[in-house]
């Protein structure tokens, strides 16, 4: 109970500090006090519910309880007279055993005298039926090898039913009816025969093959009656299920893919084109074989085998095999093109699956492709290996010859616009143009194949692109006067992903089959991209490095007794976006806006610097006039330099700042830092406390009370406006955390 207590007590002082860290808060002493009274209040209610809850369910269990008990003494009753009258009854069923036994034998006799017949003409049955088979009198000999089957079977479950383990005599019926066996398999072989040739003999002699039909449904429904049997009794024939009718689609399935198989009749050797030989024969083939199961062969089967459609599968798999064999081999690219001609445009058209005389009975839009998507691909891949391997060296060659113009004395070309370009862009999409051209005259999957194979070498080779503008650019720090057009040439690297784009989506447009958007859409944009904004960073970073020594004298001593460099950071960024008019659109006043801001986050990290700290009210005004007007320097420019809507806002945070500096009455302070985080939510206390310190005057007491009370009433960041403070980083300052004396008197 003292561990209890002490927990409780220290939990309490948890929650009272937690209550009243600030002095203000003592006036709501009492009002906390009433509010922990009414949550005790509350507590005690609902654990008094609870456990008159529980209480309620303990009573309802014991009720329940004690009528199962009254339950179970019935059931135990009932139970042992139901015991009682078994007991009494057993010697009734002991004298009925007699009975059975003689039930059981007079089955087997009757069983053995109804069969006695056939037992003993099984010799001369077996020798009929070899001879009907021999005939071809199919069902005949069917008729006759059923008797036979009768017989063995019946002999052989009445045996089972007396003995089943007395393989002796079931080993005897066995060797008795042995032919039997050899009989089936005959027969069977000579249905397979007349299926193989099923395509014959449905022209000459139908009603043969509606015969092998007729019996391989009666061998199903033997099957089928043989294997309930085995569920009941546990007794199954041998030899069964015979599965013919499994059996007899394997063997049309065999039949089809042999047919299919047995169309090559040249080599290449003998002539160079004998896979167009060899699909047109494939092609009649397959129709007029369609033709026939449609017009005659469906009569000669049930109707739920669903013949035609059957038949359409199998062609189809057969046909599938034969093409993916010679898929595999090692095609010529000529050949390449035959053979994806005739599966992706033939196979499907009027002249084959979609014949006129089978449109009807199929819905050639449900068939499979005859060659999986990935051996469709590497046919593609192998047929365009060569141009693969040439573009991949042309790229590499053109970019070469691009990069030796980078370091040329003089300026790139303009377009008629005015913007610098290289001839790059041109070279590569009249290359592209000219094997798409090719592509599309093979076919419009194709064509689309060449088409992402060229948007994938793009993306490659546009990586390569960027690589080898970083290299440039890293070959321009080492020596700055090096290459002497280098702004030139990167404004020109900007403006070509620029053409790159316009070219991508004119050949989209010209060659794609969809207008949807592709991954490869999406990375060569994103690649694209990167290549256009690390331009435009390199040629800020060249600017920012003519601006360091100057930027680095900003809120400093000689800044403040009067310096210039706003005025030279002003002209020299008007000089270089001079140049920077040859970059287009977009890129341009993207570059324009991120150099505003660049320009005002270096300001104002100069002010979170803490380069100097004003020593008196003078310095303060003196300082905020100055920030004033070199802001409104600032949005001057770049006004005039079309920077957009954001313009006002950046440079309205220098104004802001200055503000906070130049107020005069320390008393307001409060008032004008919650006017600058109110315009600039992303503002920070570490930023804050920055400017207090610059500022000079405010005291330590001062600034824990703005940045508390600023704390406490937080202004949620608007999503529709670009954060200017959050990534401006602010030296470390140790703060002590404050003692919370009302806390400690209330423990007290």
């Amino acid at each position: 109970m003292e561990e209890t207590s002490r927990e409780a007590v220290a939990t309490a002082v948890q929650r009272v500090a937690g209550m009243l860290q600030r002095s203000d808060q003592l006036d709501k002493v009492e009002q906390y006090r009433r509010r922990e009274a009414r949550k005790k209040a509350s507590v005690e209610a609902r654990l008094k519910a609870a456990i008159q809850s529980q209480l309620d369910g303990v009573r309802t269990g014991l009720t329940q309880l004690h009528s199962a008990l009254l339950d179970v003494k019935d059931i135990q009753g009932s139970l042992a007279d139901v015991s009682k009258d078994w007991r009494q009854s057993i010697n009734t069923i002991e004298s009925l055993k007699d009975v059975k036994d003689a039930v059981v034998q007079h089955s087997q006799l009757a069983s053995a005298v109804e069969n006695l017949k056939n037992i003993f003409s099984v010799p001369e049955i077996v020798q009929e039926t070899q001879q009907l088979i021999e005939q071809a009198e199919l069902l005949q000999a069917h008729r006759k090898l059923m008797e036979l089957e009768c017989s063995r079977d019946d002999l052989m479950y009445e045996q089972y039913r007396m003995d089943s383990k007395n393989t002796s005599d079931m080993n005897l019926i066995s060797i008795y009816f042995e032919d039997v066996q050899s009989l089936s398999d005959e027969l069977a072989k000579q249905l397979w025969m007349v299926l193989q040739r099923s395509m014959v003999t449905v022209r000459r002699d139908p009603t043969m093959l509606v015969s092998v039909i007729r019996i391989i449904e009666r061998e199903e429904k033997i099957d089928r009656r043989m294997v309930d049997r085995r569920k009941q009794t546990g007794f199954i024939p041998p030899g069964r299920p015979k599965h013919w009718k499994d059996k007899m689609f394997q063997v049309l399935e065999h039949t089809v893919s042999t047919r299919i198989e047995g169309t090559q009749s040249v080599t290449r050797e003998a002539d160079k084109m004998w896979l167009v030989r060899l699909l047109e024969i494939t092609r009649k083939y397959v129709v007029d074989d369609l033709i026939i199961v449609k017009n005659l062969m469906v009569q000669c089967f049930p109707p739920h085998y669903n013949t035609f459609n059957r038949f359409f599968s199998l062609y189809h798999a057969a046909v599938s095999a034969r093409v993916k064999e010679l898929a595999s081999e090692d095609l010529e690219a000529n050949e390449i093109v035959s053979l994806l001609t005739w599966v992706l445009n033939t196979y499907k058209s009027a002249e084959m699956m979609g014949h006129p005389d089978l449109f009807s009975e199929c819905d050639i839009n449900q068939l499979e492709p005859l060659l999986p998507k990935e051996v469709v691909d590497h046919l593609l891949s192998k047929y365009i290996q060569t141009f693969t391997l040439n573009i991949t060296g042309w790229l590499r060659k053109a970019l070469e010859t691009d990069k030796k113009d980078w370091h040329k004395d003089s300026e790139p070309e303009a377009d008629q616009d005015g913007y610098y370009q290289t001839t790059l862009p041109a070279i590569v999409f009249q290359m592209f143009e000219q094997n798409l051209q090719v592509a599309a005259q093979i076919d419009g999957e194709f064509k689309g194949q060449v088409l992402k194979l060229c948007l994938k070498q793009m993306n490659s080779f546009l990586i390569r692109y960027r690589e080898e503008a970083v290299a440039y650019k890293e070959e321009h720090l080492r020596d700055r006067q090096l290459p002497p057009c280098y702004v030139h040439y990167m404004i020109a690297i900007i403006n070509n992903c620029q053409t790159f784009k316009e070219s991508i989506n004119s050949l989209k447009r010209k060659y794609s089959q969809s207008s949807e958007p592709t991954e490869s859409d999406a990375a060569i944009d994103k690649t694209l991209g990167g290549v256009a904004k690390d331009g435009c960073q390199f040629l800020l970073d060249e600017v920012f490095l003519d601006l360091e020594h100057h930027l680095n004298e900003l809120l400093t001593r000689k800044w403040l007794s009067g310096s210039h460099a706003v005025d030279t950071i002003c002209v020299t960024v008007e000089d270089y976006f001079n140049d920077f008019n040859k970059i287009k659109k977009p890129f341009n006043q993207e570059m324009t806006k991120e150099a505003l801001r660049r320009v005002v986050v270096e300001y104002i990290k100069a002010v979170m610097q803490k380069r100097m700290s004003f020593k008196n009210a003078d310095e303060r005004r003196e300082g905020a006039e100055r920030m004033i007007r070199e802001a409104d320097q600032f949005s001057f420019l770049f006004r005039k330099l079309a920077a957009g809507e954001d313009t006002e806002r950046l440079c309205g945070a220098i104004t802001a700042i200055a503000e906070v500096f130049k107020l005069t009455d320390p008393t307001l302070l409060f008032l004008e830092v919650t006017t600058l985080v109110s315009k600039y939510p992303d503002i920070r206390e570490d930023h804050i406390q920055a400017l207090l310190t610059v500022r000079g005057d405010a005291s330590r007491e001062m600034r824990q009370m703005i940045i508390g009370t600023l704390s406490e009433n937080k202004v949620a960041s608007s999503a529709a406006s670009q954060p200017i403070f959050r990534d401006i980083p602010v030296p470390t300052m140790s703060m002590t955390s404050m003692t919370s004396m009302a806390t400690s008197k209330l423990l007290k």
